[in-house]
């Protein structure tokens, strides 16, 4: 998945960001807002990991994504 469409999508994509790093609070994905950079580094810090290793994660994470992520639950 592109990372330019996770971003454009932040608000819908946040919640898989917080299943996947529950460490990761509301306040730090408002403050990542989408950029890639800031939320490996937010990754890094909450984690106490490299950078190295939070990018390894996030850009498994991010192969993961797929359109289901973007559209909405079909009402009852």
């Amino acid at each position: 998945m592109n990372w330019d469409r996770i971003q454009g999508n932040w608000k819908q994509v946040a919640g898989k960001v917080k299943t996947q790093w529950g460490q990761l609070t509301d306040d730090d994905l408002d403050i990542v807002a989408g950029h890639r950079e800031q939320l490996a580094g937010k990754i890094q810090e909450r984690y106490g990991i490299a950078r190295e290793e939070a990018v390894k994660q996030l850009d498994a994470w991010q192969h993961t994504a797929d359109e289901a992520w973007f559209t909405a639950a079909p009402a009852p």
